[in-house]
């Protein structure tokens, strides 16, 4: 995220939690396991809860995101493409594996904005949070996962 301003790099994960949020809507809209299908929308309504903070912790700081959809931001852009692929196929753990893949690229922006961002305390608490819910996340679709290949 480099040399960006902190509400830039806010916005910017709004953009990445927005992504997840389509990804996991159009997981469970693809999945035909009620389990995974509940887990998916739990998820997709975490981003939800996240874009809204995000978007009230820039506003407090004297700025809007208009952005209500997704990102095209490279990487995590063509992640959901990915999930979207493995979709049409079906495959539920295909449709994992993309998931994960996500996750795991939301949380390197994370971990980037909370580095380039150490010093503004007052959004440290609330990314660390949301880092900490994503990678919970994670660990919860790498265990449905694990399950699926035994």
């Amino acid at each position: 995220m480099g040399s960006n301003t902190v509400i830039d790099d806010l916005k910017g994960l709004i953009n990445i939690i927005n992504d997840g949020k389509e990804g996991y809507e159009a997981a469970a809209e693809a999945i035909e396991k009620p389990a995974l299908k509940a887990e998916f929308l739990k998820f997709a309504a975490q981003r939800a809860v996240y874009a809204q903070e995000l978007k009230a912790h820039i506003l407090k700081h004297g700025d809007v995101s208009e952005n209500e959809n997704g990102g095209i931001l490279g990487v995590l852009h063509r992640t959901w493409i990915d999930i979207k692929q493995a979709l049409s196929s079906k495959e539920e753990e295909a449709i994992l594996g993309a998931i994960e893949t996500g996750e795991n690229a939301a949380l390197a922006k994370y971990d980037q904005a909370l580095e380039d961002h150490a010093h503004h305390a007052d959004h440290l608490a609330l990314l660390k949070e949301q880092r900490d819910g994503i990678l919970s996340a994670l660990k919860e679709i790498e265990v449905l996962h694990q399950a699926l290949k035994y």
